[in-house]
């Protein structure tokens, strides 16, 4: 975008650092139709462009983590598992839900010991996004797991986890063959990749 220097007007939209400022929605009423225990389902009825009004489905979501877990020889250990929605077996990167109030960091620990069998003692936060935001109030918090130490603590009594180790390398040429299909993992290994010795 460029724009006069001496101008403090800016093109429609656009903010003074060049961020695109989108209209906000003003919330006129909401409703919530379905409450599970992972998601909770709302309309929300909102004021759009000149008095007009719409609606807007929005899947609540306490917010999730997912780890990368590297090994000290370079491999990274995934995950395989059915997902119904998906209907496929997918290799992902660990990940979890957010206990309500719980601290990301914590959670990260957490779900690993659970999730794979291992502690790390290093955990670096190496980014976050939103998965959806079209209709999804989720946030995933991505963490980098290194110097893997085994631990033992009971997973989930509702998942059926495998545990696979990978050559780093190898994991990256399968997203590029398109062989990994999971978002958070394409994610978080691209990521992950820029914080490789």
């Amino acid at each position: 975008m460029s724009r006069d220097k001496t101008s403090t007007t800016f093109p429609l939209g656009w903010g003074e650092r060049g961020i695109w400022m989108a209209n906000v929605e003003k919330t006129i009423s909401s409703q919530r139709i379905y409450q599970g225990r992972v998601i909770n389902l709302r309309v929300d009825t909102i004021e759009i462009d000149q008095g007009k009004t719409t609606k807007r489905e929005i899947v609540e979501h306490r917010g999730a983590v997912a780890m990368v877990p590297m090994d000290g020889d370079g491999n990274v250990v995934l995950v395989k598992q059915y997902r119904k929605a998906a209907q496929r077996v997918m290799l992902e990167i660990p990940a979890g839900t957010l206990e309500l109030g719980e601290d990301p960091l914590q959670c990260a620990q957490r779900e690993l010991e659970e999730e794979i069998g291992f502690a790390a003692a290093t955990m670096k936060r190496i980014g976050g996004f939103h998965p959806c935001p079209g209709y999804s109030t989720e946030f995933i918090h991505l963490f980098l797991a290194s110097d893997l130490r085994p631990s033992k603590r009971d997973g989930d009594e509702d998942e059926s986890i495998d545990v696979e180790i990978f050559p780093f390398s190898r994991a990256l040429d399968m997203v590029e063959r398109g062989e990994i299909r999971d978002g958070k993992t394409i994610i978080g290994l691209l990521l992950a990749k820029g914080f490789q010795r």
